[in-house]
């Protein structure tokens, strides 16, 4: 009879010992979520300037304001090789009105900026311009860089 009885009560043991084991936890481990969050906070930060695109210039520099525009502007680049771009898309500079007739949404009250590089040709630069002008565009704006100080 007292084996009966030790092995009935160990085996009792056995499953508190298991229950106790096998008890909920019900706190919540955020270590693992902040970790996800960090990492994806770090991984925004370095992509998002990447994500900035447009056509590279080396604006010459001054010391204008800028200015408050309530509508996006439409963007007329020249390249220090001549190429023209509206927008991103590279166009022969004899199409640019054709092209900005085409993506202006308020007509000839268009806002439209002409960026050029410092280093590109003033006459097509200016050619450019002349174009837009011509086409009966009024409000035409050139974009420079802010000035520095050193």
């Amino acid at each position: 009879m007292g084996m009966s009885m030790g092995s009935a009560g160990g085996g009792g043991g056995r499953r508190r010992g298991r229950r106790r084991h096998r008890a909920l936890n019900s706190e919540i481990n955020v270590t693992p979520m902040v970790d996800v969050m960090l990492c994806l906070l770090i991984i925004f930060m370095v992509a998002a300037p990447m994500l900035t695109v447009g056509v590279p210039l080396d604006l010459p520099e001054t010391q204008a304001k800028a200015l408050n525009a309530e509508t996006e502007p439409l963007t007329v680049s020249v390249q220090k090789g001549g190429s023209v771009f509206v927008q991103e898309t590279e166009i022969p500079a004899e199409e640019v009105v054709a092209k900005l007739q085409a993506v202006a949404k308020t007509g000839y009250d268009q806002r439209i900026f002409v960026k050029g590089d410092r280093a590109a040709d003033y006459g097509t630069i200016m050619k450019v311009m002349a174009l837009i002008s011509a086409a009966g565009y009024k409000n035409i704006g050139l974009i420079t860089a802010p000035e520095t100080t050193s």
